[in-house]
């Protein structure tokens, strides 16, 4: 049987080796010298294409993906309005009776996204105070008083709590 066979230009497709049923031949990539002549070629044009990307792409990171980041319009008048972390850090923690439980250490976002208040119980000047954790939405925060409260609950209950310990 021999090796190359003529075809006709119009059914060329039809003598390929992905098309020719009849053909058991291996192919292999690089067999031919014109395969390996192209072989160069063909890695310069790869390299060229990266080489041309990381130059295009000096003046900033381009993503690997592209992602829709939604914005969320706020009015930044009410906003203004609430309470700002900074100003809550040290300020006074006091219960139902109005009486001074405590004072916030810090604030803490979980991992869950919820946000905790770390608060000392007793001590002076953050020594020797008792720090517990507790969720934010438990406190009570009185626009018209500037007072935070945190409801039912007395130094010797928040004593009785576990203490918080931070990792870092």
């Amino acid at each position: 049987m021999p090796r190359y066979r003529r075809v006709r230009p119009e059914a060329a497709w039809q003598g390929t080796l992905a098309n020719d049923a009849g053909s058991r031949a291996s192919w292999r990539p690089g067999s031919s010298r014109a395969d390996q002549a192209r072989l160069p070629i063909i890695a310069l044009l790869v390299v060229g294409a990266v080489f041309a990307g990381s130059v295009a792409s000096v003046g900033g990171a381009v993503p690997a993906f592209s992602q829709v980041v939604r914005l969320l319009t706020v009015d930044v008048r009410e906003v203004a309005k609430g309470w700002r972390t900074t100003k809550l850090h040290g300020s006074a923690v006091v219960n139902d009776k109005d009486e001074k439980i405590g004072s916030i250490d810090d604030m803490i976002i979980g991992k869950d996204k919820v946000l905790f208040v770390v608060i000392q119980v007793g001590g002076f000047l953050g020594l020797g105070g008792h720090l517990i954790a507790t969720p934010f939405d438990q406190l009570k925060l009185d626009d018209e008083k500037g007072k935070i409260v945190l409801p039912a609950a007395s130094k010797d209950e928040l004593r009785k709590l576990p203490e918080f310990r931070y990792v870092t």
